[in-house]
């Protein structure tokens, strides 16, 4: 299945999907050295999000969360994609900074199309996801 979205930060990536229903605050509430969701109970709490394609609802917390992002990148333990209901100005510009892949506003109900979908593949150049 193939869906359009809106263009945050450009790049290709694919792989496995990480499902969050909750907002996830990448300073405090992820290991930058590891890529290891660290805050307490979380959904996600002790799962990895590196290599990942993670689907989220938005970002939470302090603007030191973009660098989070960054250092998560120059530590080989960032997501391989980002894709948010809303993206807002803190993950959109560690994304951004980050090189990472980020597409929000995906058409549709994200949890119902990512939720039994194990990989993603995202064309944030072309502003689409595929999903598999």
């Amino acid at each position: 299945m193939k869906v359009v979205g809106r263009i945050i930060s450009p790049g290709i990536a694919e792989g496995e999907v990480l499902l969050s229903t909750e907002p996830i605050s990448f300073l405090g509430g992820v290991d930058a050295k590891t890529g290891i969701v660290v805050e307490k109970g979380h959904p996600l709490e002790g799962r990895s999000i590196a290599g990942k394609v993670l689907v989220f609802p938005r970002g939470k917390g302090s603007t030191v969360g973009s660098y989070v992002l960054y250092q998560l990148k120059k530590e080989g333990k960032a997501p391989a994609a980002l894709i948010c209901t809303s993206a807002e100005i803190i993950v959109a510009a560690g994304a951004i900074i980050a090189e990472i892949p980020m597409l929000d506003r995906i058409e549709g109900e994200i949890y119902e199309l990512f939720k039994d979908r194990p990989r993603a593949f995202v064309n944030a150049n072309k502003g689409y996801v595929e999903v598999f």
